[in-house]
């Protein structure tokens, strides 16, 4: 789509080609500083920053900026003006906005192309541990890394995700042990209702208590590690039902993430010993105290001493640094992945730091590859601190979504006492679980959040609700003029004009994320949307204007539904069509 949709773009475009017939080719680099303003439509602050690069008053800047630009001979541009020390005022021609808007409308993708140079971006995200409950700790990359996969693919490039399961490793030979004392039909009834935490508190207590059982676990790590067959075979047992367990906790999440995604650390364990050998042979790991180490450019302990990865223990085993160089490498040579994304909490910043740093002293991510940790913060109570029970343990993560389904229920009741039962409970779904992602996504994901169910399911603020009831008041509104057509797009009013500007925004909001890998930078333009078609609503009859003027409106109003729609859906939202 040659016409650009987005008046911020465009005007962008405009100042910087403006400002570089002004004062030369050496300033094509400089940022406009275009940005939305309650003076004008837009507002251009770049001439206080070139007052200084090019000698000049910033009222100078900006005059010689202006007389670059030809207001009557733009298709953008309405009006220019020169407000305080240099700030560019800039209004829009509102044919302009009804070009745009009616072009995003006709669009199936509302006017957001493709990316134009298309990748194959691996995502590593959710990683729940086999026979382990999903709990709140999984809650937030699972939403962040889901919303991800969403956003680009729809930007056209291939996503892999990739589920690293927590399914190998010294506590199987104790959960194995347990397995074979309880019984394989007796667990298989207790894990296929998902008792796992249930399973494996059992042999952890089991493992402290019992010396004789503890022993036969440590000779069962053995077992396992060896190949031996009757021990694989009840490993898989585990792995099987907690992979249904961990699918059921997906879809109740409304999640993308699917079996065939998962690629757990058992994946990798044939690849461990040759890899080892590999860089020892090769001289790029060295023998450091007894164990085989690689020594990232840039990390020192607190002496300032080089700090080692350690590829190989001096016990001959492998931990998770081993793991997950075998997986950058099988991502980048056998996926074919040029962009790796980890989304992993914060606290494993330096290890997932001196992990990418030797794949590139090593000669695996070398430019255009890459690998990104894509970091969050905690989910913290409304004490503001770690979000837990009464009773002190980790929230269940069904718990969780059970609980916000439950108060959303409550809440479309309250305001939809006129659906029927099975309606109000597919929308109290919808609500709930959006509440649950919304909160965590519109949140800067490297801050701690605060689980606040009250604030969160309610229908006003910065919430989903607030999102869906705005799609489905459109949706009313239609149904009551059911049988009168959308029109041509006319604006004249101040609020149609903001609702088409924040409207026309969304293709920015979405590369944003692209680039950034930020979703609350797509849940604040939702918002921003949000609050500009409300006000549109409210001070722009629909149904008692003239014919000409209600089929306009009507236009604008399903644009700003569907923008609604599928920002959301990015971000692994639904939306009703009745609340």
């Amino acid at each position: 789509m040659s016409f650009v949709l987005d008046p911020l773009l465009v005007l962008e475009s405009l100042v910087r080609t403006a400002t570089v017939a002004a004062f030369g080719p050496e300033y094509a680099d400089v940022d406009p500083l275009v940005k939305r303003s309650d003076r004008a439509d837009f507002q251009a602050d770049l001439a206080l920053g070139l007052a200084k690069r090019t000698k000049k008053a910033p009222r100078a800047v900006a005059e010689a900026i202006v007389a670059q630009i030809d207001v009557e001979k733009s298709p953008i541009l309405e009006k220019i003006e020169i407000a305080g020390p240099g700030f560019l005022n800039l209004s829009v021609r509102a044919s302009y906005l009804a070009d745009a808007t009616a072009r995003a409308l006709a669009d199936e993708r509302l006017g957001v192309p493709f990316a134009d140079e298309k990748e194959t971006v691996a995502i590593d995200y959710s990683h729940p541990n086999v026979a382990k409950e999903m709990h709140v700790g999984h809650l937030r990359s699972t939403i962040i890394g889901d919303a991800l996969a969403r956003l680009l693919t729809f930007r056209g490039h291939e996503v892999i995700r990739q589920n690293h399961l927590g399914d190998w490793g010294t506590p199987f030979g104790m959960l194995i042990e347990h397995l074979e004392d309880e019984g394989v039909a007796k667990a298989e009834d207790e894990l296929a209702v998902g008792e796992l935490s249930g399973f494996y508190k059992a042999a952890r207590a089991k493992f402290d208590a019992d010396p004789a059982f503890a022993d036969r676990s440590r000779k069962r790590v053995v077992a396992l590690q060896s190949g031996d067959a009757k021990t694989l075979e009840a490993w898989n047992v585990l792995v099987r039902f907690s992979k249904k367990y961990f699918e059921a906790v997906y879809e109740k999440l409304d999640v993308t993430m699917r079996p065939a995604d998962a690629c757990g650390e058992s994946f990798y364990n044939p690849r461990l010993v040759p890899l080892a050998e590999e860089l020892e042979k090769s001289g790029k790991a060295v023998i450091s105290e007894g164990a085989l180490c690689l020594f990232p450019e840039g990390f020192k302990n607190k002496e300032g001493n080089p700090l080692p990865l350690i590829v190989r223990k001096g016990d001959g085993g492998f931990g998770y640094a081993t793991t997950d160089l075998a997986a950058i490498r099988y991502r980048l040579d056998e996926l074919k992945a040029t962009r790796l994304l980890y989304v992993v909490g914060a606290p494993q910043a330096q290890h997932l730091g001196m992990v990418f740093q030797a794949a590139k002293q090593l000669g695996w991510l070398v430019s255009p590859n890459r690998a990104e940790h894509v970091q969050f913060g905690s989910v913290l109570g409304t004490d503001k601190k770690m979000f837990k029970t009464r009773a002190g343990d980790t929230v269940r993560l069904v718990d969780l979504i059970d609980a916000s389904i439950e108060r959303a229920e409550a809440a479309v009741g309250e305001k939809a006492n006129t659906l029927d039962a099975a309606t109000r409970a597919e929308v109290a779904k919808i609500v709930g679980v959006g509440a649950i992602k919304y909160a965590d996504l519109a949140s800067d994901r490297v801050k701690d959040y605060v689980f606040d169910l009250e604030r969160m399911v309610a229908f006003d603020g910065n919430t989903a609700g607030y999102l869906q009831y705005a799609y489905a008041r459109v949706q009313s509104i239609f149904r009551k003029l059911e049988g009168v057509e959308p029109g041509a797009i006319r604006i004249v009013e101040k609020e149609e004009r903001t609702l088409a500007i924040a409207i026309l925004g969304f293709g920015n909001a979405v590369r944003a994320v692209e680039s950034t890998l930020e979703p609350h930078k797509l849940a604040t333009y939702l918002n921003t949307l949000g609050v500009a078609f409300t006000s549109f609503y409210e001070k722009c009859p629909i149904r008692d204007a003239e014919p000409e003027v209600r089929a306009s409106r009507l236009s604008l109003a399903d644009l700003a539904a569907k923008t609604i729609k599928l920002g959301l859906s990015l971000l692994g939202i639904q939306v009703p069509d009745q609340m």
